[in-house]
């Protein structure tokens, strides 16, 4: 069949296009204006900081924010360049896998490397801009299997060198990478049937090294920058590994039977009480008890499951990552784990009947890229997005309070406090939609009610910036600055580079008299967003000593 592996790559490439079509032109959703290329970082300098200044993005992923560089270059913020990138790059990832299981001679590999690039849990890593980091690390992850398959059954000290830069671009990608060596040593392990320290291990210790270092520090990342902690993260060890054993289950379920799949699924109420949750651990170290017995007659069966949850250990529950406050599994997050249960899915039914006809592998084929296509539906703008989210899982506080921060955009206040008070009976300490609640109330006049709701913010997160900001601008109205002041000081101590706080600040202290300062802030806006018109008149005003912005 390597033969027809060309033609087999064409036609792979042309599905994996037109199965992710509909979001081509999808609108930017959710957190993806946090991770474009911000005014700030569009100059030459930014690149700059991307690499050199942890904190400048959300989270310290340099190869990836510097695509976003290029691309914001490129493009700027047209969406269709930033969606055809995504799926082209994940359209290579699955032929780089044809490539990987064809050296390893693994029967299917081309059913396999189609079932990874059509699968519709692939959906939301291929259709949501801000997942190119899902998509460009595991391309670099991908390749730096292949070469490093190729140096250890070929020696060629070129194919090391190469295999250890991917890695290392993976890793400044997305740092949840940094379990590939553990994967080659599975994979070493299953083709040769044990381990040599010298042969296969010792190579492999760079890795390792890197690999944890960029871990460690991407898990600290994740806790003070994008913000980890908290309430939602306080589980024990015991309870953790009650979310892990059920997030196995969920995801090889979705694998199974990809229906509903949600953008935001209903965050799991873990209870250490409740004797049948933990029915999921145990039955996943049953099944690893049995497939580590037959290891020696199947040893496919334990490295696929070794491989399946290793991959997936970074997002099973025992490190914080901020999308937990949601949800405990989201479909993105099995991108690359996936690879190892189709694969094993595609041999089986290859070995099963001796050879898949190519009619019976193409009809599987164009049925997942079908519903792949449905699904790409949901991607296509941000309403929709959440309204279908909400009809999938209408119990999703988060889906409800973002509905809601759009129609307020869309002008349509009335709508958008019922999706806020939604999303508040659901989760009442919900601080996005009460400070939101509260601007609506701003807007109708109703002051005394917005500055419950911000209080009420605030009693919740001392430090919500966005709250203190809102204080600062109600009492300045109502003529009250020493407690204005006192909250923009608060919320730029939270949020350094809150530009709207260092402006609001910034004409306070103007109107106050006190244009040095002024001046400072609407310096720091200016540096954060260089286009901003009012804080360059509101600076001039500023160093002239006149007061007020004409």
């Amino acid at each position: 069949m390597k033969k027809y592996d060309r033609l087999i790559s064409l036609l792979l490439l042309a599905a994996t296009l037109l199965a992710y079509s509909p979001a081509w032109n999808g609108t930017p959703i959710w957190d993806d204006d946090k991770h474009l290329t911000s005014h700030a970082l569009q100059p030459p300098a930014g690149l700059y900081r991307i690499w050199m200044q942890p904190g400048t993005t959300p989270q310290y992923y340099p190869v990836t924010y510097s695509v976003f560089w290029i691309e914001h270059r490129l493009w700027g913020d047209a969406p269709l360049g930033y969606h055809l990138l995504n799926i082209l790059l994940h359209a290579i990832s699955a032929l780089i896998l044809l490539r990987i299981l064809r050296h390893l001679e693994v029967p299917g590999a081309p059913l396999a490397a189609a079932l990874f690039a059509l699968h519709p849990v692939q959906v939301e890593s291929v259709a949501w801009i801000s997942e190119l980091k899902n998509t460009l690390s595991g391309l670099f992850y991908l390749g730096s299997a292949l070469c490093y398959l190729r140096f250890r059954f070929s020696e060629r000290r070129a194919a090391y060198i190469l295999s250890l830069v991917l890695f290392s671009l993976a890793l400044l990608s997305k740092a949840v990478v940094a379990t590939l060596p553990a994967a080659l040593l599975v994979v070493l392990w299953w083709k040769r049937g044990r381990l040599s320290w010298r042969q296969d291990v010792a190579p492999l210790i760079p890795f390792f090294t890197f690999g944890a270092a960029l871990g460690i520090f991407s898990a600290w990342m994740e806790r003070t920058s994008v913000g980890a902690h908290g309430a939602e993260f306080h589980f024990s060890f015991l309870e953790r590994t009650l979310i892990a054993g059920r997030a196995i289950w969920f995801y090889l379920g979705k694998l199974v039977w990809p229906y509903p799949l949600i953008f935001n699924y209903p965050r799991w109420q873990i209870d250490r009480d409740v004797w049948w949750q933990y029915l999921f651990p145990l039955a996943a170290l049953g099944v690893l008890a049995a497939f580590w017995w037959r290891r020696k007659r199947q040893p496919a069966l334990l490295a696929a499951l070794l491989l399946f949850a290793g991959t997936l250990s970074p997002a099973l529950g025992y490190l914080n990552v901020y999308p937990f406050r949601y949800s405990f599994v989201a479909d993105h997050f099995q991108y690359l784990a996936c690879i190892a249960p189709l694969t094993l899915a595609a041999a089986g039914l290859t070995v099963a009947i001796n050879r898949i006809p190519a009619a019976s592998g193409f009809l599987l084929a164009l049925i997942l890229a079908g519903v792949s296509w449905q699904q790409a539906h949901m991607y296509s703008n941000i309403s929709m997005l959440w309204r279908t989210t909400i009809e999938r899982n209408p119990g999703s506080w988060m889906a409800h309070t973002n509905l809601g921060a759009e129609l307020d955009d869309q002008g349509r206040s009335d709508e958008a406090m019922e999706e806020y008070k939604a999303a508040l009976r659901i989760n009442p300490r919900e601080t996005m939609a009460r400070n939101n609640l509260g601007m609506s109330f701003a807007l109708m006049g109703r002051a005394s009610k917005a500055i419950e709701e911000w209080d009420e913010v605030l009693r919740i997160d001392p430090n919500h910036a966005e709250a203190h900001n809102n204080l600062g601008n109600a009492f300045a109205q109502m003529g009250r600055m020493p407690e204005a002041f006192q909250h923009w000081e608060q919320s730029l101590r939270t949020k350094p580079d809150f530009a709207e706080a260092h402006f609001n600040f910034g004409v306070a202290l103007m109107t106050a008299g006190r244009f040095d300062e002024a001046a400072v802030h609407f310096e720091q806006v200016l540096r954060l967003e260089p286009n901003d018109a009012d804080a360059r008149r509101g600076l001039e005003t500023a160093r002239k000593g006149r007061g007020g912005i004409k």
